[in-house]
């Protein structure tokens, strides 16, 4: 039975989330306020708009407000930063008072680049089919899934092969990329992993201990058998955002991958998020993610 959202205030999801017809495939709760949303990601698709390049777009900001907007100071201040040659628009300085920028556009202040949005940051559940791509020439991406989660310009962090299921995070939070991105000290996600045949222990080892493929070191923080499971299911953690990593080492192994699904990113879980569904991070997983 779906929960209907009224508009005099926000019911927090119990159990598996909260669901809704097809018609209304998301919810617009849960902006990082501790508060969850949860959102069908495969039901009738809507693909955003992408904001047109011109100056003549009504997507045009002005710089003032889009300065104002990042928090870094007044809009009155801004014209002052802005009449002294601090703020550059793609890489050329801007001193003009009224002129419009795009959401899209490379707005440094001091040389440090500026975010008008609040940072934003999407938990997805993916199934399977969907592209992990924010280009619109695929014509089923995750951005389809994720569409009416916000309207910041958020994107995903890492890759999953279009068939493979499990968690996705989104975000505009550069701070946050940089980590997951980081070979050394990234975020780590945990795999479950089907292979068409038994993995051989040896082979375990191996990969445990580190492999060396095209003259590359591949480095693993953990992998081992599930418990209670046939030898063809493997748990894998890595650090690396991605996906083909681990074609990479089954691969130079000899084994085909049947199935991959992330089952966790740090300490971000699946639980009571359906396949399909996103939900906002709260402030304590928001705050947990950013202190890795």
């Amino acid at each position: 039975m779906s929960r209907k959202q009224g508009t005099g205030g926000k019911k927090r999801p119990s159990g598996r989330g909260q669901r809704h017809n097809s018609g209304n495939r998301s919810s617009r709760g849960g902006n990082n306020s501790g508060e969850k949303s949860f959102a069908r990601g495969n039901a009738p698709m809507k693909k955003k708009n992408t904001p047109s390049k011109s100056k003549s777009s009504s997507g045009d900001i002005r710089l003032n407000k889009y300065i104002a907007n990042s928090g870094i100071c007044s809009r009155r201040e801004a014209d002052e930063h802005i009449a002294i040659g601090l703020v550059t628009v793609n890489g050329k300085v801007v001193t003009e008072m009224g002129y419009k920028v795009q959401l899209e556009d490379d707005v440094r202040f001091d040389g440090r680049r500026i975010n008008p949005e609040p940072k934003t940051y999407v938990l997805l559940n993916k199934p399977k089919g969907f592209a992990t791509t924010t280009s619109n020439a695929k014509d089923r991406t995750v951005m389809d899934l994720v569409a009416n989660a916000t309207n910041a310009r958020i994107k995903p962090i890492g890759r999953l092969g279009r068939n493979s299921t499990g968690l996705l995070l989104f975000t505009n939070d550069d701070t946050v990329v940089k980590k997951f991105t980081n070979s050394k000290n990234g975020v780590p996600r945990l795999f479950q992993i089907e292979l068409d045949k038994n993995l051989k222990f040896e082979d375990l080892k191996q990969v445990e201990e580190g492999l060396k493929i095209d003259g590359k070191e591949v480095v693993v923080e953990e992998i081992s058998y599930i418990e209670g499971q046939s030898k063809n299911l493997i748990g894998l953690k890595i650090k690396n955002t991605g996906n083909s990593i681990i074609r990479n080492i089954f691969d130079h192994l000899g084994y085909n991958i049947i199935k991959v699904d992330c089952v966790a990113i740090a300490h971000l879980t699946k639980k009571d998020l359906p396949r399909g569904y996103w939900k906002h991070l709260t402030k304590q997983e928001v705050n947990t993610l950013k202190m890795l």
